[in-house]
């Protein structure tokens, strides 16, 4: 099986969804995954549920290039999320042949988290896809552990866990750990670099974590060995910000320079027992 590349949206995240299709065609990718609802007031998010044109735009480029999209995203789960409210969303991510629903953890009842991404995994199921939680160090769901907890207690077999490779690295999280977690609650990895030095504060996580990292095999984490613990084969998506050199180099450039990292990357990975 080929390996799926999969363009994250934050990695070219000026690019509205249709540019982000064209621009992944061009640079070696075979998939991409859509911003639809913005994570920050001051970051873009593109609705394509409530924008009929540029919904249908992004499938003629799709149609045109042969790209997928792998996931849309950003849903936070807090103790106010209406999940019936979410179905146009949804039901967009199935028109557009997406494969999952990513999460984050804004809640600190545990429980009632594992029952909200529960009602959210029936909803995405009705549409042939999943829901995956994301866990952030900034977070109470700050570590693969207490992601499974969660993702386990919705008892849903279309819920799964996000890892980021630059937030397990942030996180108390083992290698050892991610070996023994199921190959089923795991569909995808963001994969990305980052510098030995961690941030000590909240804005230095944040900055880190949405702006600035660095294209894999750059960086310190320990890459090679977080990916042979993870499932064989599934699709990497290549969720690498950093605003200074999209800057002075453009989005594509980027793009192209974080997929080679991987490759690289990927070329000395054995893969999961």
């Amino acid at each position: 099986m080929d390996r799926i590349f999969s363009l994250a949206h934050l990695t070219a995240i000026s690019l509205p969804p249709p540019e982000l299709v064209s621009v992944a065609a061009r640079t070696g990718y075979q998939a991409v995954g859509l911003r639809l609802i913005a994570v920050t007031p001051t970051t873009p998010g593109y609705p394509l549920m409530d924008d009929p044109a540029m919904l249908r735009e992004t499938k003629a480029r799709m149609a045109d290039t042969g790209m997928r999209v792998l996931d849309i995203e950003f849903l936070r789960l807090t103790p106010e999320t209406d999940v019936p409210s979410l179905e146009s969303f949804i039901a967009t991510g199935a028109e557009l042949g997406a494969k999952h629903v990513l999460t984050a953890p804004y809640d600190p009842d545990f429980g009632r988290m594992s029952d909200t991404l529960a009602r959210l995994a029936d909803l995405a199921g009705r549409y042939g896809m999943s829901a995956v939680l994301e866990f952030f160090p900034w977070t109470d769901v700050n570590s693969l552990g207490s992601a499974r907890r969660i993702v386990e207690g919705t008892r849903r077999s279309n819920a799964g866990i996000l890892l980021d490779t630059l937030h397990f690295d942030r996180s108390d999280s083992t290698i050892v750990e991610l070996a023994a977690t199921p190959a089923s609650l795991l569909p995808f990895v963001h994969l990305c670099d980052c510098p030995a030095e961690k941030p000590t504060t909240l804005e230095g996580l944040l900055h880190n974590g949405r702006a600035e990292r660095l294209p894999p095999g750059e960086g310190e984490i320990n890459l090679v060995g977080i990916l042979e613990a993870m499932p064989k084969d599934i699709p990497i998506a290549i969720e690498v910000p950093m605003e200074r050199l999209t800057s002075e180099i453009g989005p594509e450039a980027v793009a192209r320079r974080v997929r080679e990292g991987a490759e690289r990357v990927m070329a000395h990975v054995k893969g999961r027992p």
